[in-house]
């Protein structure tokens, strides 16, 4: 049995469809609201609180491989669970600024988790990708009114990851031989900056979209609204304040463990085109 946590996420819900796709054997997904949920045919929704860590034990029975998303809940609590539960193997979503901004607050919550796993004695792999595709998300409400994108560091370039790619890569760490007691830095297959991904936006939606460049402090001010003002300066740093070699390079590991060529942000709008309309 498997278990997908963030199962109703950009990544979640695309590997559930990839476990599916191979006959991965009994698949469960982790909802607040299994009602509500909408998985793919023969994948078991049950109902968790990742805050109430005595919730998942349900959840967690008979289960022998996990997917996991950190920062749910109590992540300390959550993998000794697993771990109480018989879980053999978990592959975790982490970072990739472990690696390349290890200072920041952000990469130090994630790399805690990382060592919670590999201390608990169960196999693991864990997976670090970069900025996500679907990012661009948080640009959806302004393109809808048809407002300018207020973005500064308008012309570093990221390899931003389709979220698809991490499920391509957590499938085959759940399904396949080879890959536990790997660490996996995962990016896209080139580097966009956001000018480009804007270009690409309007491109695929066959309109006018406007970008602002706009200073760290302006940034800073409404990222802070709803990130927080420590997490709203790691996010600056990451996508242009402090970038360095190790977070701009990009990487063939997707190709190299599913075997194909790894999606583009150009393939990520096409399938969203319609949160943006």
């Amino acid at each position: 049995m498997i278990l997908v946590t963030g199962a109703t996420g950009n990544t979640g819900s695309a590997l559930l469809k990839e476990l599916r796709g191979v006959d991965a054997g009994p698949l469960r997904a982790l909802t607040r609201d299994a009602p509500r949920a909408v998985f793919p045919a023969g994948v078991e929704a049950v109902e968790g609180d990742f805050a109430r860590t005595d919730s998942l034990k349900p959840a967690l029975a008979g289960v022998r491989k996990l997917f996991h998303v950190p920062g749910l809940g109590p992540d300390a609590e959550i993998v000794e669970a697993a771990r109480a539960a018989g879980v053999e193997h978990v592959v975790l979503v982490s970072s990739i600024t472990v690696q390349t901004h290890p200072h920041l607050d952000p990469a130090a919550v994630n790399l805690a988790v990382e060592r919670l796993l590999k201390d608990s004695g169960m196999a693991w792999t864990i997976l670090r990708p970069t900025q996500f595709a679907s990012n661009a998300l948080w640009w959806a409400g302004a393109i809808r009114g048809h407002q300018a994108i207020r973005v500064p560091y308008a012309d570093v370039g990221l390899p931003t990851i389709h979220p698809a790619d991490i499920a391509s890569v957590a499938r085959a760490a759940l399904t396949e031989p080879g890959h536990r007691g790997q660490t996996y830095a995962l990016t896209g297959p080139e580097r966009i900056t956001a000018r480009q991904q804007v270009e690409t936006l309007a491109d695929v939606l066959g309109r006018d979209v406007a970008l602002a460049e706009v200073s760290r402090a302006e940034a800073h001010r409404d990222m802070a609204a709803f990130l927080g003002d420590e997490t709203a300066d790691a996010v600056l740093d990451v996508t242009g304040g402090d970038v360095n070699e190790e977070l701009l390079m990009v990487r063939d590991t997707v190709s190299l463990i599913v075997g194909g060529p790894s999606r583009t942000f150009r393939q990520w709008v096409s399938e969203h085109a319609g949160a943006f309309s």
